[in-house]
């Protein structure tokens, strides 16, 4: 005795649900995708042809004339790096800090290379923000 079913097998396959999925991911990697805040000193950056983006741990700026700030607040020259020393263990993890160096473009190498030295030397990643420039 052979058995019937009336209940047909449909193989169509609906795409709703794999749309909202990408559309959610979409919004997703939208609103955690970090973006570089630009200081908050007055800091004339160099210009370059492209930016990455990244999220800084911890800024470091150099102004024109030569005032250092570690995360905002006022550091003298000769404590430099026992401030970035100190602003490395306060980061939560303390592991891939990425350094972000905000120096005007009106400031000597030499400078540069000493703090970037200095965080190097203590285990950061240093990086130099600059601005874009348009290619117009």
């Amino acid at each position: 005795m052979e058995l019937k079913t009336n209940q047909k097998i449909e193989t169509n396959f609906s795409l709703a649900s794999m749309t909202d999925i990408i559309f959610q991911l979409l919004i997703f990697f939208m609103l955690t995708s970090s973006f570089v805040t630009p200081a908050a000193l007055p800091v004339n950056l160099p210009s370059s042809v492209e930016a990455p983006t990244i999220t800084p741990k911890m800024q470091v700026t150099i102004t024109n004339n030569l005032q250092y700030f570690v995360n905002e607040v006022p550091v003298e020259a000769s404590n430099i790096e026992e401030e970035i020393k100190a602003a490395i263990l306060r980061v939560p993890g303390n592991t891939d800090i990425v350094m972000v160096l905000n120096v005007d473009k009106d400031v000597a190498v030499q400078h540069v290379v000493k703090v970037a030295s200095l965080g190097n030397r203590l285990g950061a990643k240093v990086s130099i923000a600059t601005k874009v420039e348009s290619m117009e």
